[in-house]
């Protein structure tokens, strides 16, 4: 394989651009030529395509985001769509491409692989959702900028005696909310996967506050139900009775950015040079990913065919370690 290509889609995360990097210079270093796609497959589709440098990545181990960009491609849904993104992969002569992203990405890379275009993904995700992978790029760092801002919040709450209710992502996934409120110390955590009374939300602060806790901290995921505003509400309601004054926090888009942590640039490192070393041993239609301490590699349609559960188990330990 003399030419490949990168392309980063869907949401972004912390650990994208050292994917990007070891991409680039793992292929570089095979003798082939590297296309960043802008965009994502929406870029694709644009042919807004550019071919890399050692220097182009120089520098950007460290930062956010992703240099290339990243967007959602409703186009590339479509039988049109990919006809063109085909065609302009043909027209650059490029033999294969690693798709860096959650499952929307790798239902694209799915489709490029039935037309017969070598194609291999990373699981980049900040939910952590995605089957093949015990942890996905950017998972990480992002759970350590939750952590960092409950800690803080936690030092005011406990100062005027209040109850925070911290909003995180995760819409349909309570992973990044589990883990961080088992990390941070949280009383409660509300995740979509398991839903939660507003009386049982209420019982909990109270008991809390009659424990002599000088503070309650709730970790709402964004998908949980009732919802993080009704679950405000109601509390707010009832702080005179609860004991605890009511707070809300929505810590949303900062929680995609930040400089990776070493984790996440290590596992994006590793993930990035084995993927290339796949596509130039003529694999396609499979995810890397990290299982135990070792890269995996799972067919693209076992990726998708399913959403990637939570162990509840760590939800009872939280209620345990609450008390």
């Amino acid at each position: 394989m003399r030419c490949i290509g990168v392309l980063c889609s869907g949401g972004d995360g912390p650990g994208f651009n050292p994917c990007v990097r070891a991409v680039v210079r793992t292929g570089l270093g095979l003798g082939m030529r590297i296309y960043g796609i802008q965009r994502g497959y929406a870029g694709l589709i644009a042919c807004e395509m550019q071919e890399m440098t050692a220097r182009s990545v120089g520098g950007i181990i460290g930062r956010g985001g992703t240099i290339l960009g990243t967007a959602r491609s409703p186009e590339f849904a479509t039988p049109l769509g990919r006809r063109e993104a085909l065609r302009n992969l043909n027209k650059q002569s490029i033999e294969g491409l690693v798709v860096i992203g959650g499952d929307g990405s790798m239902r694209g890379a799915i489709e490029l692989h039935k037309l017969g275009f070598p194609v291999v993904g990373l699981p980049g995700s900040i939910d952590n959702d995605i089957v093949g992978t015990d942890m996905a790029i950017g998972v990480d760092t992002a759970l350590n900028t939750v952590i960092e801002a409950v800690d803080k919040i936690k030092d005011t709450a406990s100062s005027h005696q209040r109850a925070f209710l911290i909003e995180v992502m995760g819409r349909a996934s309570g992973y990044l909310a589990l883990m961080s409120g088992i990390a941070g110390g949280a009383e409660l955590v509300l995740i979509p996967e398991v839903e939660t009374p507003l009386e049982k939300v209420a019982a909990e602060l109270q008991d809390a506050y009659m424990r002599g806790k000088a503070h309650c901290i709730i970790i709402v995921a964004e998908g949980a139900k009732p919802g993080t505003q009704a679950v405000t509400e109601y509390l707010q309601a009832h702080q005179e009775e609860l004991g605890f004054s009511v707070r809300v926090t929505v810590l949303g888009h900062v929680q995609r950015g930040g400089s990776p942590t070493a984790f996440d640039r290590l596992l994006a490192t590793r993930l990035g040079v084995d993927a290339v070393q796949a596509l130039h041993a003529g694999k396609s239609g499979v995810m890397i990913g990290l299982m135990g301490n070792k890269l995996t590699e799972t067919p693209l349609e076992e990726v998708v065919a399913k959403p990637k559960g939570i162990d509840l188990e760590f939800y009872r330990i939280a209620g345990v370690l609450a008390k």
